[in-house]
């Protein structure tokens, strides 16, 4: 009976993972980021499922959850790209021109600052760069705090 019932899980899981494993390359760090957010779902899943061996399940199933909000965060530059809501909100929606050019079936996003030809445009620009070192060294941080998180945690997160 286990070996049908372990054949069965084994599928099932085979099943979940195929669409994230179909839409990746192997030349893409990020799928390989896809892969272990989705392992780590299934594990929180498991451990607050309520059918955990393991002592303390809820916690590691919290601690699970917040690496997932941190992976999603880091990943999707949330601290990186502050900088340009920031500037749009002290100089207004103007401040940012999007360019999508389309050059042999490939699409090429430029920003330009309208900002440029003002008569203070400068002074936007030192602010917009110092907004954008602050993002960016806030992302760098953030991005050194999610693999310390998970390097502290991860030997605990099994049932």
């Amino acid at each position: 009976m286990y070996w049908f019932k372990r054949k069965y899980n084994q599928i099932q899981r085979v099943i979940d993972f195929l669409p994230i494993i179909w839409r990746g390359f192997d030349w893409d760090y990020m799928y390989s980021i896809e892969l272990f957010k989705h392992q780590l779902k299934r594990t929180e899943e498991s451990l607050k499922s309520g059918n955990s061996y393991g002592i303390d399940a809820k916690n590691r199933a919290s601690r699970i959850k917040t690496a997932i909000q941190l992976i999603d965060n880091v990943y999707e530059e949330k601290y990186g790209m502050e900088w340009m809501d920031e500037l749009e909100k002290r100089y207004g929606k103007d401040v940012l021109e999007w360019d999508v050019e389309n050059e042999d079936d490939e699409k090429y996003v430029t920003i330009r600052y309208k900002f440029e030809k003002w008569s203070h445009g400068h002074e936007i620009y030192m602010v917009k760069s110092e907004l954008a070192e602050k993002s960016y060294n806030k992302q760098k941080k953030a991005h050194k705090l999610l693999w310390n998180f998970i390097e502290h945690n991860i030997q605990s997160w099994w049932d």
